[in-house]
């Protein structure tokens, strides 16, 4: 037998009425929000191809860095979630602290990129804009922080390329990509992949944005949502939460032949901690990275599970290896006010120790 249920009327009609003023104010609010924007840190572009653009990002200083760093973001999304508003901007973050940074910009891909495989993408364009930024800085060798896929992509790089990489920091990187923990793995294991990309050619956005909500439907597309009538009484809260939801569905489709390859080779056969990955005729051995590697992962981060992260130690040549976890998930390591604080001091020390 369970208890009765005790019901306060007068304490429930004061949350009715409280609610009842939050949607008020939240009307208004909303009737005046102007579509809040991101990445406004001041920037120039050193270098465009096709989709892509390569920013030199600007602080109020001069950078007092050595080596530039390049950020290597995933095809999903824009790179823009490392420059979401000023006080929650990674970029903003390690140029305060003197670091000279450049963004890789993936762009939008459509039709025309339908055919595009990780070659191009990794031995082509990343190659490409790598050369750029050694051009723009003067400078033999860059610094890559790769962010998620990204990260990925910069671990192959470094072990094709490693005279033109300095240091590596890799962050929220799947490494091993079937830990018993992974859901994402779990569904791309399933997929007939082949089947997949010759029906779709490119991959919408909007429907790998399905796929990553319905990752945890409850909170994702509920909670969230209920929990936005607590902050439509504050304008600035507000703005903060359609801001993330801007970047949110502000996402690229994907090339087809990329994505078709990515799946086979790195979900569906976790090629890249056996050694066996192959780009473009070139073989990537993660144990060929003798470079300085930091690998930062989120505790709490479920599309890039901590131990999906942490099988980088065992993999890489380096002895110079460097593993840090931050409390939060797979975008909260970035926007939290406690990531702002802890994750980019943190990489800023390591990489000036290694200048």
């Amino acid at each position: 037998m369970f208890p009765p249920v005790r019901l306060d009327p007068a304490a429930l009609m004061g949350e009715i009425s409280a609610f009842q003023r939050k949607l008020s104010a939240g009307l208004g609010n909303l009737a005046h929000q102007q579509e809040p924007e991101y990445a406004n840190t001041p920037r120039e572009a050193v270098y465009r191809e096709d989709k892509l653009t390569v920013w030199h990002m600007k602080g109020q200083g001069k950078p007092t860095a050595k080596t530039p760093t390049l950020i290597v973001y995933a095809l999903v999304n824009t790179v823009w979630m490392t420059d979401l508003q000023a006080d929650r901007s990674l970029v903003r973050n390690l140029l305060e602290q003197g670091e000279d940074i450049y963004l890789l910009d993936w762009g939008y891909p459509d039709a025309a990129d339908r055919w595009l495989g990780l070659d191009d993408y990794i031995n082509g364009y990343l190659d490409r804009c790598v050369d750029a930024v050694r051009r723009h800085a003067a400078v033999n060798a860059v610094n890559l922080l790769g962010i998620c896929q990204g990260g990925t992509f910069s671990l192959c790089y470094a072990a094709i390329q490693p005279e033109k990489v300095k240091n590596l920091v890799t962050m929220v990187t799947p490494v091993d990509f079937q830990t018993p923990d992974n859901m994402l793995s779990h569904w791309s294991r399933e997929l007939d992949v082949d089947l997949f990309v010759d029906t779709m050619g490119n991959i919408p956005a909007e429907l790998l944005n399905w796929v990553y909500l319905t990752l945890k439907p409850v909170r994702l597309n509920q909670q969230k949502y209920v929990g936005l009538v607590d902050v439509l009484d504050n304008p600035k809260e507000l703005a903060n939460f359609l801001r993330m939801e801007r970047w949110i569905f502000d996402s690229p489709d994907q090339a087809g032949e990329a994505f078709r390859e990515f799946i086979k080779d790195f979900y569906q056969q976790n090629k890249l901690i056996k050694g066996e990955v192959v780009i473009g005729g070139k073989p990537v051995d993660l144990g060929l990275i003798t470079q300085p590697v930091l690998n930062i992962f989120a505790e709490q981060d479920h599309l890039v599970p901590p131990d999906a992260s942490r099988a980088l130690g065992r993999h890489v040549g380096t002895t110079d290896y460097t593993q840090l976890a931050f409390k939060g998930g797979h975008i909260g390591i970035y926007v939290s006010g406690r990531a702002q604080r802890e994750v980019p001091p943190a990489i800023h020390q390591w990489l000036s120790s290694r200048s």
